[in-house]
């Protein structure tokens, strides 16, 4: 009897941990990933879709837990899902093999009791194209690990990227880290994205001139990246398919004899392209062309090489999406070594691609003023477009609007965001809606039925279709009237849930319809103002008359907002 009772206890306490394992197993979300739906990619989290309405903190702010305390609040007051903050390997590596994760706990424990999900970002072998944020004894072992050599063999703060023994050091701490991040968070989630490194590319010369660099660029282009271009001749990028084009379409060489002359000996870059002076025309064509393409093509295959080890060596240990970041060319910045040389830019998507292939997302920090341009740019190839650094104010909401409903956008980040946020009234409005439309945009991206528009001065009109339908929109509060008032900046986002159904987001524009059949006439039946309170939608008042122009246009005042339209036909 004692026996059956002892066995009882025993499949009794078994039973205990079995349930208890399978309670923790089905509350466990699912790891962050990407996955496709139609002709987009779509950001996991939780087991939904998921838009990161985000903002960068500065560089150095995540480095002590009481510096941040007062700045949570404001994140969550600013309708901000997510927050990206940097990891210094010097804080959490500062003697070799000796790793404190201390901050990085307490970090992910107040973004967790704060609602907020962590992007980090690995400040490691280079920040803005330097190498800042190395630990003290890979700084003071130049021997070890070697530096970037320009111009006549003159050494630079920044860590070349051909080096085997600067990259397993830096590949070792992102593991641990990885390691470390899986340990406290697998079970929650906060942490839902990783940033290796931090704009990386050459700056003051076009490539590393150092003795094993020259013997590299001498020598043969790897086989490896010529097998990739062989086989994805007919969907290179532009600027790759030309310069491979122009210099025989060779399937073999060195990098000159691939892709064309580097840079000219004794030619010494500026800091900016702006010696001898360069008129606006110039600057302009600086923008457009790829003078020294086969150094930048060179530097962006040992930085992929480089920072997919680093990248492969962390999933290894918990495999969340991982994306590199990109410093832009831009006017006066417009030759390689003025901007960093070789990272990961549209015209050197291939070499990325080829070098890198377990990063996710190649992502612009995208200040210019040409947003709706670079972020089409950032579409290439396949690329999901995620702006994890950029302006925030009324530009910045209403960039957020067109790049979520236009590019499927899986998330958008203005940088310094503790800065800004408390006065940044129109990027709360423009957050608060995206917020809501949240759970309806998850079931639109890649499916056609959903799009966006972003009006400028430069652009003060545009129209957009939705199979019979189409919308025009207009800066201008009557489109019938030249002279009449216009709003300074326009964004909207359209949803079709229904022929002829639609919600539309957005602020500072009227918008008429047309049917794409003469033989018809498109009017508004039906608008209505609302919200999404947990993704039902809650009607507020019907609109008519003089606040729809007699049924002419919609108008979308200043401050953000949504409005479900039905249409109908007449002739």
């Amino acid at each position: 009897m004692k026996k059956r009772n002892h066995f009882c206890r025993k499949l009794s306490a078994f039973m205990l941990l079995l349930l208890a394992f399978s309670i923790n197993s089905a509350s466990q979300a699912p790891i962050p990933s990407l996955k496709e739906q139609g002709t987009a990619k779509q950001f996991i989290v939780d087991g939904k879709p998921f838009i990161a309405l985000s903002g960068e903190l500065m560089n150095n702010s995540a480095t002590n837990i009481d510096y941040l305390k007062p700045i949570w609040p404001l994140l969550t007051e600013g309708n901000l899902n997510s927050v990206i903050a940097g990891i210094s390997w010097a804080m959490v590596e500062p003697e070799e093999g000796k790793y404190n994760f201390d901050i990085v706990g307490s970090v992910i424990n107040e973004a967790r009791q704060n609602n907020l999900k962590l992007i980090f970002i690995w400040f490691a072998s280079w920040k803005n194209g330097k190498s800042s944020y190395i630990p003290d004894w890979v700084k003071s072992d130049y021997k070890r690990f070697p530096h970037i050599r320009i111009n006549e063999n003159n050494p630079i703060e920044i860590l070349t990227p051909l080096s085997e023994e600067s990259r397993n050091a830096d590949a070792r701490a992102f593991a641990a880290l990885m390691k470390y991040i899986k340990k406290v968070d697998s079970s929650q989630r906060t942490v839902i994205m990783m940033q290796v490194e931090n704009e990386v590319g050459i700056l003051l010369d076009t490539r590393d001139r150092s003795a094993v660099a020259n013997e590299a660029y001498n020598g043969p282009v790897p086989q490896k990246l010529m097998s990739y271009i062989d086989k994805n001749k007919d969907n290179l990028v532009p600027e790759l398919k030309e310069a491979w084009r122009v210099n025989g379409s060779k399937l073999s060489g060195t990098w000159e004899e691939v892709f064309g002359p580097g840079k000219p000996k004794g030619l010494v870059l500026p800091v900016r392209n702006l010696v001898p002076p360069m008129t606006q025309e110039e600057q302009d064509e600086a923008l457009v062309t790829y003078p020294f393409y086969s150094d930048e093509v060179f530097m962006a295959w040992y930085y992929s090489t480089y920072i997919n080890y680093v990248v492969e060596a962390g999933k290894a240990e918990y495999p969340i999406p991982m994306y590199v970041n990109a410093w832009l060319k831009q006017r006066e910045h417009s030759w390689p070594g003025t901007y960093p040389g070789g990272g990961p830019l549209p015209h050197v998507f291939d070499i990325w691609h080829a070098g890198a292939p377990l990063i996710d997302i190649l992502a612009p920090d995208l200040y210019r003023n040409d947003f709706a341009y670079m972020a089409s740019l950032f579409k290439r190839s396949g690329n999901p477009l995620f702006i994890p650094e950029t302006g925030g104010g009324a530009r910045g909401a209403a960039n957020v609007v067109y790049a979520v409903g236009q590019h499927n956008a899986l998330g958008f980040s203005p940088f310094a965001i503790e800065r800004s946020i408390t006065k940044d009234e129109k990027l709360k409005q423009s957050y608060n809606m995206l917020s809501q439309l949240m759970p309806l945009i998850g079931k639109h991206q890649g499916m056609n039925t959903m799009g966006a528009v972003l009006l400028t001065k430069d652009n003060p009109s545009e129209n957009i279709g939705f199979g019979e339908y189409i919308f025009h929109t207009d800066l201008r509060f009557d489109p019938n009237n030249q002279n009449s008032r216009s709003a300074e900046l326009g964004a909207a986002i359209f949803i079709m849930t229904a022929p002829g159904e639609f919600y539309i987001g957005g602020s500072g524009m009227s918008i008429t319809v047309s049917q794409k059949n003469p033989e018809y006439k498109a009017g508004f039946a039906t608008v209505e103002e609302g919200t999404f309170k947990e993704g039902r939608w809650i009607p507020g008042r019907r609109l008519a008359g003089d606040d729809t122009a007699q049924g002419d246009n919609l108008r979308i005042g200043d401050d953000y907002n949504i409005q479900r339209v039905t249409l109908y036909l007449y002739k």
